[in-house]
């Protein structure tokens, strides 16, 4: 979760445009919560476009208008029912705040690579966590890698088996220190996570091919 500061703000055919003070990973179709600005404008909303103009309302086709001459960076555009507003400086600044939640895998994923049903309560909510953070991580790691994927659909077979083995992986180590619990007291080699075989099938950490 991020939370930008709001300075500016206006209204114009039922569509509000605010800028933020800082460039931020907002992008079109995104969910944010807007506080702060009053008017009517706060609320969770969907980012209908994000505008690098002054924004001068909607045309008779429902198409949205600008004024080319005038740049303003750092703009979101969604649909909200109010009064006009011209456009001014928010006082006191409000707040958008932004959250991505990924939802490529569940926890019925998990349970069939490990092959084996949840014994308890605990072990049914661990998964989930796991299979929380393995999206998370996923999903960020690829969007470092220069891919631009969908929070909720995954992009391929692959990435699906990719998180999946690392949500199991995570599973695994549950009461570990560092690596799968083990009760073998030998001095064997403790098998370790395949984060090889994990970064491939998400297309990480090699050139983009899809």
């Amino acid at each position: 979760m991020a939370t930008f500061t709001v300075t500016h703000r206006m209204r114009i055919d039922d569509i509000v445009v605010i800028q933020t003070l800082d460039n931020t990973p907002i992008s079109v179709g995104d969910s944010i919560t807007v506080a702060g600005l009053g008017n009517g404008m706060d609320g969770t909303f969907t980012v209908l476009d994000v505008p690098t103009y002054l924004f001068t309302g909607v045309d008779d086709e429902g198409d949205y208008t600008f004024d080319f001459n005038e740049i303003i960076l750092n703009q979101y555009l969604y649909a909200d029912t109010g009064d006009e507003v011209e456009r001014d400086t928010a006082d006191p600044f409000g707040t958008i705040t932004w959250t991505q939640t990924c939802t490529w895998i569940t926890s019925s994923n998990v349970t069939e690579w490990l092959g084996i049903a949840t014994a308890t309560a605990n072990d049914t909510a661990f998964i989930a966590t796991c299979v929380s953070a393995a999206n998370a991580w996923s999903f960020r790691r690829r969007a470092a890698a220069g891919y631009t994927d969908s929070l909720t659909t995954s992009p391929s077979g692959a990435v699906t088996l990719g998180t999946t083995m690392y949500a199991a992986s995570l599973y695994r180590q549950r009461g570990a220190v560092d690596s799968f619990a083990s009760f073998d007291q030998m001095g064997n080699a403790i098998p370790s996570l395949s984060h090889g075989e994990i970064m491939r099938l998400l297309g990480i950490n090699r050139a983009q091919v899809a």
